[in-house]
């Protein structure tokens, strides 16, 4: 895609904002890369008009790893030269510590570490045990009052939570959910494409977010990811890195490589708003961009149909109860 061509963009969500399909995620990525090339690698998303950034403050829970990931983004994107209107942010909020450390503390934090007064959206995470979800609601809507972000979303949340949380901001007034992040990708589909939240996104009350889609690397070929990937839900890692073959196949005969085959995948699927990849080098992101070509050359049904059988997780529970 030349920079000349425009961007594809989808919406995130009823209410949300249109942003590219194609985005860019932090964790592990910022800071396993010279200065230099985060800089460009941030020029050039701007460029090729898919300049959205998924950052986050990894302090805390399972993420209590005190990454300066956040804080290479923020210099990166100043010296590139963007300005802010240029340029979309996903910040996170941390249930993990939640209530004890709240979403004031949090994205006050978060926004003095990445050198901004605002993000666009936010993303509240996922969690252990129970949730109150009403106080959650509350919780967002303040910060959305306070002008620090305008649409959220949840990661990888259990379906009665979620539903709980479109009924109560509703009922209360106040902003709902309009996406998920959900990891999906050619061999994780149960929880966005099961009978729990696959209704949500063809009614249109959500939008998908797809995170994880390379699990880790091992989809693009790095068959023993030497860096913390995700979770591995369902236990299915073993048969993930078994199916790469067969993902090299497949990306062989459309003449395209694995990575532009896992991305043209996500977005066959019309919930997708976009798709969450993590780049360390300019030529990933060239070779990411591919993708778009990829899904309008073969067609969104026979892109499926030809990938049918990498789906791995049929067993994994749908509503998230993992």
């Amino acid at each position: 895609m030349s920079a000349e061509q425009s961007f594809p963009r989808r919406g995130l969500g009823p209410d949300g904002p249109d942003v590219p399909v194609l985005s860019l995620g932090s964790w592990n990525t910022w800071d396993r890369m010279d200065f230099d090339d985060a800089v460009s690698l941030v020029a050039r998303a701007a460029e090729l008009g898919c300049a959205f950034f998924d950052v986050a403050h990894y302090n805390m829970g399972p993420h209590a790893e005190n990454a300066r990931t956040d804080l290479i983004f923020g210099r990166a994107v100043r010296e590139a030269g963007l300005a802010r209107a240029d340029w979309q942010f996903c910040g996170k909020l941390w249930l993990w510590d939640y209530p004890g450390t709240g979403f004031t503390q949090q994205m006050k934090t978060s926004l003095e570490r990445v050198g901004v007064e605002r993000a666009d959206m936010v993303v509240v995470g996922d969690y252990f045990g129970d949730l109150d979800v009403e106080r959650v609601v509350a919780d967002v809507a303040e910060q959305i009052d306070a002008g620090r972000f305008t649409t959220w979303g949840v990661n990888n949340w259990r379906y009665p939570d979620l539903r709980a949380a479109l009924d109560i901001a509703r009922e209360r007034g106040l902003v709902p959910p309009s996406f998920a992040q959900l990891k999906y990708g050619l061999v994780r589909r149960s929880m966005a494409e099961g009978r729990y939240y696959a209704p949500l996104f063809e009614a249109g009350e959500l939008a998908l977010q797809a995170s994880d889609v390379f699990e880790g690397g091992i989809l693009v070929g790095n068959l023993r990811p030497d860096r913390k990937i995700g979770a591995d839900v369902g236990g299915i890692r073993e048969r993930v890195a078994e199916s790469y073959g067969e993902v090299r196949r497949l990306a062989d005969a459309f003449d395209a490589s694995p990575a532009q085959l896992g991305i043209a995948f996500c977005l066959a699927n019309p919930a997708t708003a976009n798709v969450l990849v993590g780049v360390s080098k300019q030529a990933q992101l060239e070779d990411n961009v591919g993708a778009i070509a990829l899904l309008e050359r073969v067609g969104a049904q026979a892109l499926r149909q030809a990938v049918a059988d990498l789906w791995l997780d049929r067993d994994v529970a749908a509503d998230g109860t993992w």
